[in-house]
């Protein structure tokens, strides 16, 4: 039963995420429609409580609920009372002071929303705490290869780059295991987070270290999600230039044209935003099977779902 927060991927068994993903669809609908508005959160009120940058996230949660009819209010840290000083918790209790109904919260430390959510009666919804999870961003990916590929029962799905700083995924193991998925991650030893190997054997995924094995040995993949090398969150050398990496762990053209010739329709994936020529080649990201714009779709379609889900309920009318 989908409860009052999304604070993990954890939080959603697959019953729970089969009926976000099926919400999502009826919500997409929306986004083909002369007129994107529907009545479900009217008088309701969200609050997007942004504290790191972020265009897709903060901008399609907006839509999200703009779109639902809920009053719809962007607060970022270099806009809040934060850049005078004061606490998290004296934030987020102020602002819950003025009944507000739901808080999106984007924050740098790692379990930062869960936090949030002891100290307010409002939802609170993760979009991304540190490096530890970014729930709706799975979401949002398991509808994207969904709709790509069907079930994902048995589906082989692999995740390549930044692991140690990813929040993406985190969550993305966590999501995709759920619905039955057989995931691989891939990174240079310096970007595996530590204690992996116990972690993937509690949670079923595997990982290599070698990208070109995992792409084209054996066991081919049927998706291919690229995650962003995240220098901001990088203090020294994880690995010795640009050009090594994307060498070793960048999906280049000569990568693609290999993988196309196994499955010239794989979806490619990437949460953005991208470092195109790092971690992925302009002609992966614009290929013909990229999804990483149908991504950015799904992802106004998902948050709606989610906001539909704790807000509205049983009690919503979709219409």
């Amino acid at each position: 039963m989908i409860g009052k927060h999304l604070l993990s991927s954890a939080d959603l068994d697959r019953e729970d995420i089969e009926t976000i993903l099926t919400t999502a669809a009826s919500m997409h609908d929306v986004q083909r429609r002369e007129v994107k508005k529907l009545p479900t959160l009217r008088g309701r009120t969200v609050i997007n409580l942004f504290f790191e940058d972020s265009t897709r996230t903060r901008s399609s949660f907006e839509i999200a609920g703009k779109w639902m009819s809920a009053d719809t209010i962007n607060i970022s840290a270099k806009g809040s009372s934060t850049s005078k000083g004061e606490s998290l918790r004296d934030t987020v209790k102020t602002i819950a002071a003025m009944s507000v109904d739901a808080l999106v919260i984007r924050h740098n430390a790692s379990g930062a929303c869960r936090q949030v959510s002891q100290w307010v009666d409002a939802s609170v919804i993760n979009a991304g705490d540190g490096t530890h999870e970014h729930p709706t961003q799975a979401l949002l990916d398991a509808y994207t290869l969904r709709h790509r590929l069907g079930d994902l029962t048995g589906k082989h799905v692999v995740i390549v780059g930044d692991l140690a700083h990813s929040r993406v995924f985190r969550s993305n193991v966590i999501t995709l295991a759920t619905l039955g998925a057989r995931v691989t991650v891939v990174a240079p030893p310096t970007l595996m987070p530590s204690g992996i190997g116990a972690w993937s054997a509690r949670d079923g995924f595997a990982t290599s270290w070698d990208l070109d094995e995992i792409l084209y040995a054996g066991d081919p993949p049927d998706a291919v999600m690229m995650l962003r090398v995240q220098k901001e969150r990088m203090s020294g050398g994880f690995f010795p230039t640009a050009r090594e990496y994307t060498v070793g762990y960048g999906l280049t053209s000569e990568r693609l044209e290999r993988l196309y010739a196994v499955n010239p329709q794989i979806p490619i994936l990437h949460p953005g935003p991208m470092n195109r020529g790092l971690e992925i080649a302009a002609e992966a990201a614009d290929a013909g099977s990229s999804a990483i714009l149908d991504q950015v779709s799904a992802g106004v379609a998902v948050r709606m779902a989610v906001l539909y889900h704790l807000l509205a309920g049983d009690q919503g009318a979709q219409s």
